[in-house]
């Protein structure tokens, strides 16, 4: 697809990051319109060492980079737990996505979980399913993966478009649009003067 570069045009990554699967979505905007790219998931279960998981993440990453060309990437935050090594494990693939994508000039935007659940759902503790379920019924797209990490990332990406999309569109209003309040008479004469026709003669 052909991009012309404009304020209303962008193209906008997701990620959802982690060591074991990262997910990702791409999608296209013009104006309040949004389509898919593509989406997917980068398997990294396979590698033992934890620094190849980290150079992979790195790999794909800039790899959606150069095909798709986006302007922006939007990264879904590590959500806080019990487990301080997965935290730490799952910090460190956040910032290998985020300086992959600083390396090729992009802007990055984090956004918490429940941020992103809230504004695809309404509710910032709803499912991964019903996050999965609502992207393809507002996408109108169907996904084969069987990884929810994929629609994941793509909510990411979603949830960035729609933030802008309001940024962009709300306006203060006009001093001009504004009708002023009729003041209240002081007086019975002034009344009169202000509502003749209100007076009976």
């Amino acid at each position: 697809m052909s991009k012309i570069k404009n304020i209303k045009e962008r193209v906008i990554l997701g990620i959802d990051p982690g060591t074991t699967v990262m997910g990702y979505g791409v999608i296209f905007t013009r104006g309040n319109i949004a389509e898919v790219l593509t989406l997917g998931v980068l398997k990294l279960e396979k590698y033992e060492d934890y620094a190849m998981k980290l150079k992979k993440i790195f790999e794909r990453t800039i790899g959606l980079i150069e095909e798709y060309k986006p302007d922006e990437l939007a990264i879904e935050a590590p959500f806080y737990g019990k487990n301080v090594q997965s935290m730490l494990k799952l910090g460190r693939a956040q910032g290998v996505a985020i300086a992959a994508a600083m390396s090729r000039e992009l802007s990055v935007v984090e956004y918490a979980p429940k941020q992103i659940k809230k504004s695809i759902t309404g509710n910032g503790n709803a499912s991964k399913e019903m996050v999965a379920a609502m992207l393809q019924r507002q996408l109108k797209f169907t996904s084969d993966s069987k990884f929810f990490d994929a629609t994941d990332g793509l909510a990411a990406a979603y949830c960035h478009f729609m933030q802008k999309n309001i940024e962009l569109h709300i306006k203060p209003e006009s001093a001009k649009s504004k009708i002023p309040a009729k003041k209240k008479a002081a007086s019975w004469g002034a009344f009169a003067c202000q509502n003749p026709a209100r007076v009976k003669k």
